[in-house]
């Protein structure tokens, strides 16, 4: 099942779009350009980086910082780490 869940999140991360994300940012409070969701969905979509891996994961965040800011980075990160522990797959992302 592990195998099943991880390719669902790949595959959401490399179809999100930027009027999702921008969506994304609105329902959990972050504040995001429509530019800013354009550069993040294709850094998404071209980088081959594996999110359950913690080096990849925070190559993920750099960018992310510097795409938008370090704050944003901080939000999303915490936003991330209560999304795998409230869906119970906090376990995919050890590494």
């Amino acid at each position: 099942m592990s195998i099943f869940i991880k390719e669902l999140v790949r595959k959401k991360l490399k179809q999100l779009s930027p009027e999702e994300l921008f969506h994304y940012g609105k329902q959990y409070g972050f504040s995001l350009s429509q530019s800013e969701a354009r550069e993040i969905t294709t850094y998404l979509k071209a980088g081959s980086f594996d999110p359950f891996r913690a080096e990849d994961r925070e190559k993920m965040f750099k960018e992310l910082a510097r795409i938008t800011n370090v704050d944003t980075a901080k939000k999303a990160r915490l936003l991330f780490n209560e999304l795998i522990k409230s869906y119970g797959v906090d376990y995919l992302f050890t590494e």
